[in-house]
């Protein structure tokens, strides 16, 4: 059974559209046209079409529109439609959210039941494909972009002057900065996205200068894929630095689905090269501990990676597939690109788990794992959807196990799957990716555009594991990190106790460059104090490095300035800045060097009840069963923290489910470090909830607190009055 039995998308190929009036059509099952687009865009020329899914020659049905009336579409390959706008509100800091269209969010956050087998299988025979004729066609691309790491070029000039050849080596460099290593030239293409496309002759002089300017930056150029245009060919080349120490490109990627979905599985065959045996084999590389050896499920945070040399080809693997002994820092030494794996928690019992994965870790992509012998959606893969759409992050998903289900419970799969990506909370555009072509269209608009990308695998036969890989060859880097000149901050997430080393602790770089011997402050500590240390060594992938900078995972030897440091003073949550930062936790730090001198016996307890920050954030409730008031008190995750914190004050009386509004947060416990315009999700149940922080009081202390220092203060004026007055007596 093949992937057009199963789907069978449009040709890429323009299509007429003319109004015919006629009797309204009886009410479709799918989801309407007005909820997938705007109002501007809901037009008979921009809805989408209705393949069938056999394999027959295919005719275009009638479609209806909100009004009754029926349009026909003709396959006369003219008048093109125009393209679409973006689709789907963006959840930004600052911005309003038309909380109209966020109607299906409970529903995924929730996790509610697909629909029955019945209309499954009704919807399975008219399921909605995107079009990408208009958007993403074989004769137009999107115009050019000034910035970014695409760059369209009609033709090189062949054996080019010195100043032209350098202003285009000038250019590359450029776009290679812009990618971190690599850039995506399309040969052919002119810069409003038109694929003219070259003779056989100047394609290949053109080439050849292509080459030749990224042998003088160090970089090698290799062709992707190849289209036909109207005057000749045009060929997308993929260019990207040589290997260097520490400085390949580096894109995080999070694994999240169900439970026996085969996460583990498909991670474990993607880094080993070895296919699977259908009894755990694969995936039993990959675990850490021997209870998930046992038991097949995932309970804690793998990290794995797999490496792609300048020529695109998986460093991973030795020259016989089924070795897998290959070291991480052979893998490392020979890639100019590292992908980084995570992978998460699928059943319900680990999801502060894997929130803790999503928000601790940054990916810059989530891989949706989903099992194609389900014949739906089911268990937490909604649950993980909208976390991730709560994010901002970008999704592809990766049906498996197709070698296992029969061809109807596979339509019935993938029929789920799309219908759940297009529902109003999610508004993404599924797209099966099939071949060369469709992978690099999906990689170039995953980013920067609602494509969601669907692969279809077998990690037993192995089938479409080659575009799986090819896609994530292809993947751009997308987090804006902070540049190299920007103090040091590092998250922390782990710790380690060395032999012969001492103290250890992992995390992740959000600014800066750290190196050996740099001078740097860890905390908060218990009492929201900051200690001095010294990096004596920096590590990444488990090869030592020099130094290390924003977007990569590291890991660090500290050696404390006056005392000792011990694995049990750090906890996840801490973060190691430079001194140039001050940092101030989340504490009443203009209490504490007052308590800290005069009143030790009220710092105690001041720690045990009150010693927590207020912070401001701009919340949104995704899901909540009935109302929040002020004294709820949900568990909070921002980047590695994750603590309960307490509603202080909120500008509303309640706040029901698709409210926003402005809370004033307590941390419970301990101190903690965060900044203005972190992203926080907070859980409690069935509640779940983001937000921005907007602002960090340091300056403002809660009732009850000022209340206790006033007893105090009181208590100790009145111990003074009655010191005096015995001296005095006693005079």
């Amino acid at each position: 059974m093949s992937q057009q039995d199963v789907l069978s998308p449009a040709p890429h190929a323009g299509r007429a559209v003319s109004a015919q009036k006629g009797p309204s059509a009886e009410p479709s099952t799918q989801t309407p046209t007005s909820v997938l687009m705007t109002a501007e865009q809901a037009t008979p020329s921009n809805k989408w079409r209705q393949p069938s899914c056999a394999s027959k020659p295919r005719s275009i049905p009638a479609r209806t529109d909100n009004a009754g009336t029926q349009h026909n579409r003709t396959d006369t390959g003219s008048d093109r439609a125009p393209r679409p706008g973006p689709v789907g509100p963006r959840f930004a800091h600052g911005s309003p959210v038309d909380l109209s269209r966020l109607a299906g969010a409970e529903d995924v956050m929730a996790g509610s039941s697909c629909p029955p087998p019945s209309s499954v299988s009704r919807f399975a025979e008219q399921v909605d494909v995107m079009d990408l004729a208009c958007a993403m066609d074989e004769d137009f691309l999107e115009p050019e972009s000034d910035d970014g790491c695409h760059e369209y070029k009609r033709h090189l000039l062949v054996k080019p002057g010195a100043d032209r050849f350098e202003e285009l080596v000038t250019q590359l460099n450029f776009r290679l900065e812009e990618g971190q290593g690599e850039a995506l030239y399309e040969i052919g293409i002119e810069d409003d996205g038109t694929v003219s496309g070259l003779d056989e002759d100047d394609l290949t002089k053109s080439l050849q200068t292509l080459h030749k300017m990224a042998e003088t930056l160090e970089a090698i150029a290799t062709e992707v894929y190849r289209r036909k245009g109207a005057n000749g060919y045009a060929v997308s080349m993929l260019v990207r630095r040589k290997p260097a120490e520490s400085t390949h490109a580096e894109i995080r990627v999070a694994i999240v689905g169900n439970v026996d979905s085969g996460k583990s599985t498909l991670l474990g065959v993607l880094t080993k090269g070895i296919l699977d045996n259908g009894r755990g084999l694969a995936r039993s590389n990959v675990f850490k501990h021997k209870h998930e050896v046992q038991t097949g499920r995932t309970s804690s945070i793998s990290h794995q990676i797999l490496g792609f040399n300048s020529m695109g080809e998986v460093t991973n693997y030795s020259k016989v597939r089924e070795s897998h002994s290959v070291k991480w820092s052979e893998i490392v030494q020979g890639s100019s690109k590292v992908l980084s794996f995570f992978d998460l928690a699928g059943h319900e019992k680990y999801l502060k788990t894997t929130l803790f994965g999503l928000t601790g870790h940054l990916p810059d992509y989530v891989m949706l794992v989903v099992d194609g012998n389900r014949g739906g959606i089911v268990g937490m893969t909604k649950e993980h959807l909208g976390i991730t759409l709560a994010l901002k992050v970008p999704v592809f998903v990766v049906i498996t196990k197709i070698d296992a289900c029969s061809e109807h419970i596979l339509k019935q799969t993938v029929s789920s799957v799309m219908k759940l990506l297009k529902r109003p909370g999610v508004r993404k555009l599924p797209y099966l990716v099939r071949n060369s072509e469709d992978l690099l269209t999906c990689a170039k608009s995953i980013s920067a555009e609602n494509v969601a990308p669907i692969f279809l695998v077998s990690c037993v036969s192995g089938k479409n594991l080659d575009l799986l890989r090819q896609f994530l060859n292809c993947l751009p880097s997308r987090n804006g990190w902070e540049t190299v000149k920007s103090p040091v901050r590092c998250q922390l997430d782990e710790s380690f106790m060395v032999t012969g080393v001492g103290t250890v602790v992992a995390g992740t770089m959000l600014s800066g460059t750290i190196s050996s011997n740099h001078p740097l402050l860890l905390g908060p500590d218990s009492t929201g104090a900051f200690k001095e240390v010294l990096a004596k060594s920096v590590f990444t992938k488990r090869v030592a490095v020099k130094e290390a900078w924003a977007g990569q995972s590291v890991s660090i030897a500290l050696k404390g300035k006056k005392d000792v440091i011990k694995k049990k003073d750090i906890r996840k949550g801490m973060v190691l800045v430079d001194k140039s930062l001050m940092p101030r936790s989340a504490w009443y730090t203009h209490w504490n060097g007052y308590v800290v001198q005069s009143w030790k016996a009220f710092l105690r307890i001041v720690h045990r009840d009150m010693g927590c920050r207020v912070f401001e954030a701009e919340v949104l409730i995704l899901v909540h069963p009935t109302t929040m008031k002020q004294g709820y008190t949900p568990v909070i995750h921002c980047l590695t923290i994750r603590q309960s914190a307490r509603i202080l004050h909120m500008d509303k009386d309640i706040l029901r489910t698709g409210d926003r509004a402005i809370v004033r947060f307590q941390w419970m416990y301990r101190p903690e470090y965060v900044t203005e315009g972190s992203q926080i999700v907070f859980r409690e149940g069935r509640t779940k909830g983001i937000g921005t922080v907007t602002k960090i009081n340091h300056d403002e202390v809660p009732m009850e607190l000022a209340v206790m220092k006033r007893a105090t203060t009181e208590a100790r004026m009145a111990g003074e009055e009655g010191s005096q007055t015995a001296m005095e007596m006693g005079a």
